[in-house]
């Protein structure tokens, strides 16, 4: 692949560069693309809904992203060529590999917890913390580093901003009964929304790493911390394979307990989802170029978003081996059944009710009898 020249601007406005390693890089692509279906319904719904820009301003006007600029400015180190020079080359080829122009500002944050977001009304900010720096070797952190530009790129840090700012008004207004859970309302659908953004963002540190070993390390880091030499990939989608058909009723009952404080997926979760993309015909399709594209964003029907969504929920429901899933599955197709029984009922009856009837003649109501 040819070298281009890094020209740079003022920080927070260079451009991206040429990948330092050959990799495949995806034009004009549209994060429709990567999108998880039920993110990629949601986000079409909020960007086609009149007045959502106007309202959104407003609100940026009460949300305090100066201020979380001035502490990440003064308080932590920012991503430069002088400064994590490995991670600004990560970030550089990343927004290449996505074709996206502006390059976020991206900080280090002092935190022995692995952790990374993608926040910001007006313009995205990344940040890592220093426990997933020092947590993930190169290919494993440049899987992260995609991940959060896949949600500069999807305009997650937007809706990331407010679900933190809804979170932390909600700490505050805890001893008004009515005005904390309505905004707790709020809170738990966001969280909702978010938990399959990260699952979109996933999608996107895979185009950007190129690399579904590495993909899987990180998540599997994330859970267990540096001992990779006692883990192993495939025992940990194992994992994700008892969990989401393991137990009874009763433990359907306590993930959905467990998941809904939680802005994120569970790690072994997120591994057997990303995997199972990897492994599918949608992936390789876009691997080969095969991909919508930036230009057609505003021609995307929102109906036929919802439709996918749907389709993708039931899709999973019937393949699914919890065993809350299944007992939909069946009182579903038991409900059809039971439909199709009470139709049939409702027609006997009415066969039977007509000749009865018949049978008055003294009461002159059989001419519509059919005869036999």
């Amino acid at each position: 692949m040819p070298d281009e020249p890094n020209d740079r601007h003022e920080h927070g406005q260079e451009h991206a560069r040429v990948p330092s390693r050959r990799r495949r890089i995806f034009p004009g692509i549209s994060s429709r693309a990567y999108e998880h279906p039920a993110d990629r319904s949601a986000l079409v719904a909020l960007r086609k809904l009149s007045g959502f820009d106007t309202v959104f301003k407003a609100l940026s006007g009460l949300l305090p992203e100066r201020s979380l600029r001035l502490l990440f400015l003064s308080n932590s180190v920012r991503v430069c060529e002088e400064q994590f020079t490995h991670l600004d080359v990560m970030l550089r080829d990343a927004c290449h590999i996505l074709d996206l122009e502006k390059v976020p500002v991206m900080y280090v944050n002092q935190d022995p917890q692995p952790n990374a977001m993608c926040i910001g009304m007006d313009e995205p900010i990344i940040v890592v913390s220093t426990g997933l720096v020092e947590l993930l070797d190169e290919e494993e952190m440049r899987a992260v580093v995609g991940h959060e530009v896949g949600h500069a790129l999807s305009g997650h840090a937007v809706y990331r901003t407010i679900l933190l700012f809804l979170t932390n008004l909600a700490m505050r207004v805890a001893w008004i009964p009515l005005g904390n859970l309505a905004i707790m309302a709020l809170v738990t659908a966001l969280r909702e929304w978010f938990r399959k953004s990260e699952l979109s963002a996933d999608r996107a540190g895979l185009l950007v790493g190129q690399d579904v070993q590495a993909s899987m390390r990180g998540l599997m880091k994330i859970a267990g911390g540096n001992h990779l030499h006692e883990m192993n990939v495939d025992a940990f989608l194992k994992q994700a394979e008892e969990y989401e058909s393991a137990g009874d009723l009763r433990d359907s009952v306590l993930k959905i307990m467990n998941v809904l404080p939680r802005s994120h997926p569970f790690a072994a979760v997120r591994a057997a989802e990303l995997k199972r993309w990897s492994e599918s015909r949608d992936f390789q399709r876009l691997m080969d170029g095969h991909y919508p594209r930036r230009g057609e964003d505003k021609d995307t029907s929102v109906s036929d978003s919802f439709k996918e969504s749907a389709a993708h929920y039931t899709d999973q429901v019937k393949s699914s081996k919890d065993p809350l899933m299944k007992l939909v599955t069946d009182l579903a197709d038991g409900a059809g059944d039971l439909g199709g029984k009470v139709w049939r009922g409702f027609g006997n009856f009415g066969r039977a009710g007509t000749d009865d009837r018949g049978d008055r003649g003294d009461r002159g109501e059989d001419t519509d009898r059919p005869r036999d």
